[in-house]
């Protein structure tokens, strides 16, 4: 399972078997989840015990570094690094 971010207490990863569904990350803490999708934007798709206070932080952080998160996603599951220029809009 590939890690793509770690910053405070968080890990954003995502599963190698991800693959097949459209971009997002899952975000941990101790014994906390929730999944992220990254497209259009951020938005939570599920979550597992975070404060409604703790998701919008986590919000922040992935859209801070969603550029990233989005190009750890495509050099793993499609083995491109695609910079901003050339992705969809």
């Amino acid at each position: 399972m590939p890690t793509a971010l770690r910053i405070g207490p968080y890990r954003f990863y995502f599963y190698s078997y991800d693959c097949g569904e459209p971009r997002h990350m899952h975000v941990d803490r101790d014994d906390l989840t929730a999944k992220l999708w990254l497209d259009p934007d951020i938005l939570v798709a599920d979550n597992h015990g975070y404060s409604r206070r703790e998701l919008r932080e986590i919000e922040r952080i992935a859209r801070e570094h969603l550029e990233q998160l989005r190009d750890e996603w495509d050099s793993f599951c499609t083995g491109s690094d695609r910079t901003a220029e050339s992705r969809p809009r």
